[in-house]
Formats: C-alpha cells, sequence, structure tokens
C-alpha cells in the first residue's frame, strides 16, 4: 500500500511538472504578445514622426532651385557680389526654416555659397563630389541621403535637387536637416529605439555607446561600401555584442550591456524613401519575472488547494456534527430574525417619516438662503442710494441746464448748437438709462444655472452698479486681468453680487485714508481662476478673522450694514463650487480671493 502511494505521488509530481513547464510557457506568450502589442504602436508612432519631420524638408531643395539669385549664382559661380547675396539669403531662410545648413555647389563638387559662410565650420570652398546626394542630383535628380558631416562633424539628412539655368544643370543646392533633436525624444530608459542603415550600423540612438555600433557583422564588403560614400567620415565603427533568436512568433536579440547580457524583443520598420530601418527594444526582463511571479502564485495556490482538500477530508465527520449544530443555530437565527424584521419595520416608518420632515427643512432653508442673498442685494443698493442719486442728479441737472440753454438758441435762430446741446442730452439720458439697467438687473431674483461667465464682462457690469460707491467714498479702483480673456464657470447676477459687496466694502475700509487705492486682478493657475480684490485699508483685525464669513456678523456701526453680504458671498462662491478667503497683507490691507473654475475661453468655444 506504502509503494502504490509512493508510486502516485511521483507520476503527480511528474505531471505536475509538465504541466508548469508548458503553463510558464504559455504564460510568457501572453505576455509576450500583450507588450509586442504595445511595441508595435509605439514603433508605428515613431516611424510617423521621423517621416513627418523629414517630409516637412523633402520640396525644400527644388522650390529654392528656381530662385533668381540662385540661378544667377550658378550661371556666374565667379561673381563675388552673387555669393554674398546668396550667403545672406541662404542663412536667413536657414534660421526662418530652423534646418542646420543650406548650402550650392557647383558641378565639380564645390561649395560657392552656405548658409554657414560666416561660421568657423563655413562649407564655402568645401568639395563634397564624392557624396551620392552630390552625384545623383548633378545627374538631374532629386536626391536623399544620411551621413555624419565630414566638416561640421553633426550627424544630419541631406536632401539635394538640381539647379538649372536655361534647362541646362549648372548647380546643386543641399538641405541639410539636424537629427539630434528627434534622437532626443528617443529616450534611454527601458526601452530602447534606434535606427540603423542598410549595412546594419547604428545611425541613431538614445544609447549613446551604441552610436556606430553594427548589429549584423562587419564584413569587409559592408565596410569598404560605407567608406566608399564616407557616410559617417572618420567616425570609430565598432561591432555590437549582440544576439539574435526567438520564442514563439517574437524575434529576441540579447545585447551584452556592461557585464551583463539583457534580452530585448526586437521590432523593426523600414523606411524605404529614408534608406533607414526603425529598431525598438523591449526589456523582457520585466516579462520573465511577471512569469516568474505568476507561476509561483500558481504553485502556491495549487499547494494551498491541495492543503485544503486535505484537511477536508480530515476533519469530514467534526464538519457534519458541525452543519447539525448550524441547523440548529440557524433555526434559532431564523427566529430572532422574525423578531428583528418587525422592529426594522417600524423603525424603517420613523425613519422615513424623518426623512420627510429634513427634506422639508432643507426647502426652507434654502428658500430663506435665497430670500437672504436678495435682501443682502437690496440692502447694499440701499447703501449705495445716496451715491447713487448723486449719479443721477448730475447728469439730470446737466441736462437741465442743455435744455434751457438749447431754448435758447433756437429762440436766437442758432439751430446748430441747439441741436448739439440735444444731442448731449440723449447722451446723458442714455448713460442714466445703462447705469438703470445694471441696477435692475443686480436687483432680480436670479433664476441661473451654472455655466461660462466672462470675467470682463461680470467686471464692468459690476463697475456700472459701485462706481457711485467709488466716487462716494473717493477709491481708486485698479483693474489688471492681463490679455488672455478668462471665462469661469459661474452665474452671472450672484457672481456679481460677490464683486459689489466686497469692492463696496473695500470702499468702507479706505474711505477716509490717505491711501484709497483698491486693486482687482484675475491670474489662472491651472484649471483655476482666482480674482483679487486688494485694499490699502487698516485689514481685518485677527480677533474676528474666523468670524468675517458668520451671518449677522459686523464690523460697522448701527444702521450700515446688516452682516449679511460676506456672509452670502461666501455661500455663493461655494455654490460655484469655488471658495472665497480673505488675507492680511504684512504691508497693510486685506485681499479677498476668490477661487473658481476655469471654464473654456470665448475665442476657443468659437474655433
Amino acid at each position: 500500500m506504502t509503494y502504490r502511494w509512493i508510486g502516485i505521488v511521483l507520476v503527480c509530481l511528474g505531471l505536475g511538472g509538465v504541466a508548469l513547464t508548458r503553463g510558464s510557457d504559455l504564460v510568457a506568450e501572453s505576455y509576450f504578445d500583450e507588450v509586442a502589442a504595445q511595441g508595435g504602436t509605439t514603433l508605428r508612432l515613431a516611424v510617423s514622426a521621423l517621416g513627418g519631420h523629414l517630409s516637412r524638408y523633402e520640396p525644400l531643395p527644388a522650390l529654392m532651385a528656381d530662385h533668381d539669385d540662385i540661378e544667377e549664382l550658378v550661371a556666374h559661380p565667379q561673381d563675388q557680389s552673387l555669393r554674398l547675396r546668396a550667403n545672406i539669403y541662404l542663412k536667413s531662410i536657414n534660421d526662418l526654416l530652423k534646418s542646420s545648413d543650406i548650402y550650392i555647389m557647383t558641378l565639380d563638387g564645390e561649395t560657392i555659397a552656405a548658409s554657414n559662410y560666416d561660421g568657423p565650420a563655413s562649407f564655402v570652398g568645401q568639395n563634397f563630389s564624392y557624396r551620392p546626394y552630390f552625384q545623383d542630383a548633378a545627374k538631374g535628380q532629386q536626391s536623399k541621403f544620411f551621413a555624419l558631416g565630414t566638416t561640421s562633424h553633426k550627424r544630419g539628412y541631406y536632401f539635394a535637387s538640381p539647379i538649372l539655368f536655361n534647362a541646362e544643370i549648372k548647380g546643386v543646392i543641399v538641405f541639410k536637416v539636424d537629427i539630434e533633436g528627434i534622437e532626443a525624444s528617443f529616450g534611454n530608459g527601458e526601452n530602447r529605439i534606434f535606427v540603423n542603415d542598410p549595412e546594419g550600423i547604428i545611425f541613431m540612438t538614445g544609447t549613446p555607446e551604441w552610436l556606430y555600433s553594427a548589429i549584423q557583422p562587419l564584413t569587409p564588403e559592408r565596410i569598404a561600401r560605407t567608406e566608399s560614400s564616407r557616410r559617417y567620415s572618420d567616425a570609430n565603427l565598432k561591432q555590437l555584442a549582440v544576439t539574435h533568436s526567438t520564442f514563439g512568433a517574437h524575434d529576441l536579440m540579447t545585447i551584452r550591456e556592461g557585464e551583463q547580457d539583457r534580452e530585448y524583443i526586437s521590432f523593426s520598420q523600414d523606411m524605404p524613401d529614408a534608406g533607414w530601418t526603425v529598431n525598438m527594444l523591449m526589456d523582457t526582463g520585466s516579462i520573465r519575472t511577471q512569469v516568474k511571479t505568476t507561476m509561483i502564485a500558481v504553485v502556491l495556490c495549487l499547494c494551498l488547494a491541495g492543503a485544503l482538500v486535505a484537511a477536508m477530508l480530515q476533519r469530514r465527520k467534526s464538519l457534519q456534527d458541525r452543519l447539525i449544530h448550524q441547523a440548529e443555530a440557524q433555526a434559532e437565527l431564523e427566529r430572532r430574525v422574525e423578531e428583528r424584521t418587525a422592529d426594522l419595520a417600524r423603525v424603517n416608518v420613523d425613519i422615513k417619516h424623518e426623512i420627510a420632515e429634513r427634506r422639508q427643512t432643507e426647502k426652507r432653508l434654502r428658500k430663506t438662503q435665497k430670500d437672504l442673498i436678495q435682501a443682502g442685494k437690496l440692502a447694499a443698493l440701499g447703501q449705495m442710494s445716496a451715491a447713487l442719486s448723486h449719479e443721477f442728479n448730475q447728469p439730470l441737472a446737466a441736462a437741465k441746464t442743455y435744455a434751457e440753454s438749447a431754448s435758447l438758441l433756437i429762440e436766437r435762430g442758432r439751430v446748430g448748437e441747439a441741436s448739439d446741446n440735444l444731442k448731449r442730452i440723449s447722451v446723458l439720458i442714455d448713460r442714466m438709462a445703462a447705469i438703470g439697467k445694471h441696477l435692475r438687473n443686480f436687483a432680480r431674483k436670479p433664476n441661473e444655472k451654472l455655466g461660462p461667465v466672462s470675467v470682463d464682462t461680470v467686471v464692468s457690469d459690476t463697475l456700472e452698479i459701485v462706481n457711485a460707491r467709488l466716487k462716494a467714498a473717493d477709491a481708486q479702483l485698479t483693474v489688471n486681468f492681463g490679455a488672455v480673456p478668462l471665462q469661469v464657470k459661474a452665474g452671472p447676477v450672484r457672481l456679481q453680487q460677490v464683486l459689489v459687496n466686497i469692492i463696496s466694502n473695500a470702499a468702507d475700509a479706505v474711505e477716509g485714508l490717505e491711501d484709497r487705492r483698491i486693486d482687482l486682478t484675475a491670474r489662472q493657475e491651472g484649471e483655476k481662476i482666482i480674482l483679487s480684490i486688494r485694499d490699502h485699508g487698516p485689514g481685518v483685525p485677527p480677533a474676528i478673522m474666523e468670524r468675517i464669513f458668520d451671518p449677522f456678523f459686523s464690523t460697522k456701526g448701527v444702521g450700515k450694514g446688516l452682516g449679511l453680504g460676506l456672509s452670502i458671498s461666501y455661500n455663493i462662491v461655494k455654490d460655484f463650487g469655488g471658495r472665497l478667503s480673505v488675507t492680511n497683507l504684512p504691508e497693510g490691507g486685506a485681499r479677498f480671493d476668490i477661487e473658481l473654475d476655469a471654464d473654456v475661453p470665448l475665442e476657443i468655444a468659437a474655433e
């Protein structure tokens, strides 16, 4: 019997080992497939970015070859004035297009004009006839080539085009595009991107130590082809320590880095037009770790399951006894549940009544809050009534004077001057109508939803209301919002009420002082817009700082305020999803900050 169990255990262990090995391969393939999908997408994006960057410059040489100054230069290459004019023109175009260099060569390969003519590594006088791009362009073809510059020692992509004069090829114009900016985007993290030429030599990479390394064997034939074009000038070509392999449908590359080997999934995509192959390597270390972790978890789960099964078999009898006990306990529990259910039903009825009462109370509180907000607005208008009366009386008195003057002018036959007086009266009436309109809009009960509100518009409407109070206090309000229009998520009428309350309080604070300045500014911080109203008054006493937003709390004398303005303003801003705060400034005065959510600016929404 003992040998039988040993045999069964050994067979189970063998089958388990085979299953774990196969399972490990399946898990690894799943992880590899997932990473491969991500890598393929990233590689396509990188290829698209490379192609897009190069395609911007490809048509430019042919376009510039038709320029009159350039055609004239290749027709008369020894004319120094034409050379200077071409040099200046090429430099301006190079600066504008942010290319590396632009230069012009005669058919013998001598450079006669270049954008870097005044630099320490000028191409002027250099001969590049050995370059394939020159040889193709001299035959009348549009040519492309990538190489390490023999003069500048900078890598670049070259676009060349023939220059025609009277339908005859007289020279070649070349654009050199810097590729180091593209290379910088490759990064040097766990995933590696590099570009190799047809000979397998790495030309661009986010890993500097791989530059000019070959991922294919550096055979004499490959070296000879590379040296014939002087593609890499005097750069030291070397062999990258790489081993190619496969796992399922995936290509792998193992590269020696320092003292250790690193394995990567390899993806590649050819760019035939550029003559490149773009490669992306994704480190398999994390995948292997995930596979090991998964398999360890599976083994642990299987061991745990086996232990649980053994425990269940050993405790089967005790479980039967426990089931009997549980059945008795279940019956007792059901009896108690029935009693508890009846109690809960009674409590549920009480809770429903309480919820109804709370909803009714909340409804009354909201109505009271709206009434308090309206009362606060009317109170603010009442406090400004004297200044507003003066604001209306001045244009009325002026209108009366203009009317009497117009009557006398008509009697004297001076109709033109009388007409001017009547126009002035019309302007004064429009002014009073505008003030009345803003007061009427401010006083009405708002029934508005939150939406985009222009800060400039709501402040302009606010100033129509508070200008009279500012004049009465002889206060100077400075508004600075910057050049970019701002929009907040709010209700225009209620936001206007908040600004009226705070600006009016600021006018009260500076009235009678030597410095009566009030500053209104707005700035955007991330997704928030902060409106700040700063006065140069005595500030808020620290003893009342925590109570300043409480209802019916006021520092003004009897009859000068209800103590509702700041409390109402605080709750309005809170309803907007914002925050109202006050700060005493070290140099004196107080600053109220209204922080609101930014909304889409009007110009962007229109687009």
